[in-house]
């Protein structure tokens, strides 16, 4: 036993090294602040308003929640102190983890392992900066009165999202992201989610408000908000929510461990991952209770899927007195949350250029960019990205996830992964903490893995 402990330590010292100091975040509210604003996305504002009302109402509300806080006080908090606790990306993570494990050449397999996370991580980030070209356009749009004026927006987004349809668009969406990366974590990430997460909250309450006031609008709080308790024995139910509520906390062994990485060791990472899955949520049943209320208001199909945003609800502002100024909020605040988690996921691949082949920050951001703007570009078609979207985040995402839990919670000796969560607390954990993390929340990213698979996606 004494020779265990020994052994302990010297593991967790190696996987602690750090030679050299890094950019942090200023304090723990700009931290909570950038993973929430990673964390909300287009999953809150179309796809969690739409399972909601498919699967049951108020009851689909149930496993989701339930898996919200599962994966909260395992996942989130697992991958902010894994970061924090190796000061890197999950290249350095995974390396420094399996070194102090013992494993030979373990650092140079652990980085290589490391690097699927990082392409996953890049990978969404190409398909969303396309994504953000096209909210760029229809911002534009909106200010200009043109967007009131399309008489077909079918065919108005057809156009937009076709083969090279958005080069420009796509290309100001990148510069306005890397351009604040320029500035780095403090400087940069963490000053513009103060400013674009309250933003986003604040926009969508207004449109709340608005939407309140719309005739039929009691038809979409029904669909959203009635249970239909049947929909409970329907294991559809329990595996959408699941998905859900993995990818929109971003468990992906990315982004969250970067983040983490850059955070001081005096953060209560609990406490931090309650309020992320907290704020999450909250944008979550907000843009349900303003998207869907809304398009039941002028009778328009709610399972449209993506053209909701730029085909069904643009639709609903043009019939929506004073439609234009609304609809111009609308595209600030999804702009905003979708910048947010760009700027997330492309730090993950400028992060790793930085450590593992000590480039300067200025370097690593102009080569993603590069990267991200030469690949991008062959994908702008609204089909091509959907594909694109659709394979990264089945086949790489939740492995990278996995991967990341396997590494913390397995590989990692000892008990570092207690000391690393409980470090800052100020309550030590419970006996919970390891039947949790190490086989509930191992085995159920296991399970989002498979059933993606099996399901072509529940993301």
């Amino acid at each position: 036993m004494k020779g265990n402990r020994k052994g302990d330590v010297k593991g967790s010292t190696k996987v602690n090294e750090q030679k050299k100091p890094r950019d942090q975040f200023r304090s723990s509210l700009g931290f909570i602040v950038a993973c929430v604003g990673s964390a909300v996305g287009m999953g809150n504002i179309w796809m969690f308003p739409y399972r909601t009302g498919k699967f049951g109402g108020a009851a689909f509300l149930i496993p989701y929640f339930i898996f919200v806080v599962l994966l909260g006080f395992s996942g989130v908090l697992g991958e902010m102190a894994f970061g924090r606790g190796t000061k890197s990306g999950p290249t350095g993570a995974f390396g420094k983890a399996m070194e102090a494990r013992g494993i030979p050449n373990g650092k140079k397999i652990g980085t290589a392992i490391g690097m699927i996370p990082v392409l996953g991580s890049l990978g969404i980030a190409i398909g969303y900066s396309v994504v953000v070209g096209w909210f760029l356009k229809y911002l534009f749009s909106a200010l200009t009165g043109t967007l009131m004026q399309v008489q077909d927006m079918g065919s108005y987004f057809g156009v937009l999202g076709s083969r090279f349809g958005s080069i420009g668009w796509h290309m100001l969406g990148l510069g306005l992201t890397f351009v604040i990366m320029l500035f780095g974590v403090s400087k940069g990430i963490e000053k513009m989610n103060k400013v674009m997460m309250p933003v986003f909250f604040c926009f969508f309450l207004i449109l709340m408000v608005r939407v309140l006031t719309l005739e039929h609008a009691s038809d979409g709080y029904r669909y959203l908000f009635i249970p239909r308790w049947e929909t409970l024995k329907d294991v559809k139910t329990w595996v959408y929510a699941l998905g859900q509520a993995f990818f929109s906390l971003s468990l992906a062994g990315s982004g969250t461990l970067v983040y983490g990485s850059y955070l001081q060791d005096d953060v209560d990472v609990v406490k931090c991952a309650k309020n992320v899955a907290f704020f999450d949520t909250c944008a979550a049943l907000l843009a349900g209770m303003v998207v869907i209320p809304a398009v039941f208001a002028f009778g328009l199909d709610v399972a449209a899927g993506p053209p909701l945003m730029f085909i069904t609800l643009p639709i609903v502002f043009q019939q929506m007195p004073f439609g234009s100024l609304f609809a111009v909020i609308f595209f600030v605040a999804v702009l905003f949350a979708a910048i947010t988690s760009l700027m997330n996921l492309f730090e993950t691949p400028i992060e790793s250029l930085q450590e593992q082949l000590k480039l300067s920050r200025g370097a690593a951001v102009c080569v993603i960019a590069f990267v991200a703007a030469a690949v991008g570009i062959f994908i702008e078609s609204a089909d091509a990205v959907g594909v694109w979207m659709d394979i990264v985040s089945i086949y790489v995402i939740p492995l990278g996830a996995l991967l990341a839990a396997v590494m913390f919670f397995w590989v990692c000796p000892g008990n570092f992964a207690r000391e690393q969560v409980q470090r800052g607390c100020r309550k030590p954990l419970g006996s919970w903490f390891e039947p949790v993390t190490k086989y509930l929340f191992v085995g159920l990213t296991l399970v989002v893995y498979v059933l993606g698979i099996l399901f072509g996606g529940i993301g």
